[in-house]
């Protein structure tokens, strides 16, 4: 069975769209994989602000409308970037075992309280604020060895990675910077942060079951129903981490917030959010 994967042209996307396609051959027998790589809009506007501009489908819509033209049988994706509602047509059939879901702060060597820190990231911002009162913010671009470049040249003292992707590049230092993981008390992960979403045509996610990991879309589809009850893309500060028996949350009108979870709360996602979020001050 040949299978076509949509994937972005970064070093990180390709990186991932490899492994989705490792495992895959190893998990369905037969399975061949090819790459289709495809430059989004994200991708080509590298000025644009994202908050500004659309988020999380600059990076995504290109990759769908491929799916969507039969050109690809799956597209992959950093499960971070994709919106909280499924394109029509289109599934979410799973996702790759999860790596580690932390935010790292990179500091420049020498740095021990930034007073610049390039994020775009209206939940990154809101949160490290709390660590840093006097910091100021700006924006930064590009891919994460452009990014780690940067901060060590001195465009800004700092800025937040996911660990994951740094962790699927193997970056583990790097010349001029410093590593501090951030804990969920400090910076509550995005949602879906580092997973990695496996996404086909509606009625064809049985073609994939066989090599997506059932345990990380327990967390991960909890994660995504706040994110459809919240209407949350890149334009407002939000986070969600589900553990096997803890949600970190945040929320621009909540703060941090650590709730427990059942494991009754993971049958029926939407259910939990809608309950979770009216105890947490949020209407319908």
């Amino acid at each position: 069975m040949k299978l076509i994967l949509a994937t972005r042209k970064s070093p990180l996307a390709l990186t991932q769209a490899e492994m989705v396609a490792a495992r895959l051959r190893e998990k369905i027998s037969g399975a061949q994989c090819e790459l289709l790589k495809v430059v989004t809009t994200g991708d080509k506007q590298a000025e644009w602000s994202l908050s500004k501009e659309g988020g999380k489908g600059l990076f995504t819509a290109e990759l769908e409308q491929a799916l969507l033209r039969g050109e690809a049988d799956a597209a992959v994706h950093s499960c971070k970037d994709l919106p909280g509602e499924n394109t029509p047509g289109l599934a979410v059939a799973g996702f790759l075992p999860r790596e580690v879901t932390h935010d790292v702060l990179v500091l420049r060597a020498g740095v021990k309280s930034p007073a610049t820190i390039a994020t775009s990231s209206p939940r990154r911002q809101q949160q490290i604020a709390k660590l840093f009162p006097s910091a100021k913010f700006t924006e930064i671009r590009g891919n994460v060895d452009t990014r780690l470049k940067k901060i060590a040249a001195g465009d800004a003292d700092a800025t937040v990675l996911a660990a994951a992707g740094m962790k699927r590049l193997g970056i583990t230092s790097w010349p001029g910077v410093v590593f501090r993981p951030l804990a969920f008390a400090e910076s509550v992960p995005a949602v879906g942060q580092g997973a990695i979403a496996v996404q086909c045509r509606a009625g064809e996610e049985a073609k994939f079951a066989p090599a997506l990991d059932a345990a990380t879309a327990r967390c991960v589809n909890l994660e995504r129903a706040f994110q459809a009850a919240l209407g949350g893309g890149c334009q407002i500060a939000f986070g969600a981490h589900a553990t096997t028996d803890t949600l970190h949350f945040f929320h621009e009108k909540t703060g941090i917030r650590t709730l427990p979870l059942a494991a009754s709360d993971f049958a029926n996602p939407a259910a939990t959010a809608a309950r979770l979020l009216k105890q947490l001050g949020f209407h319908a």
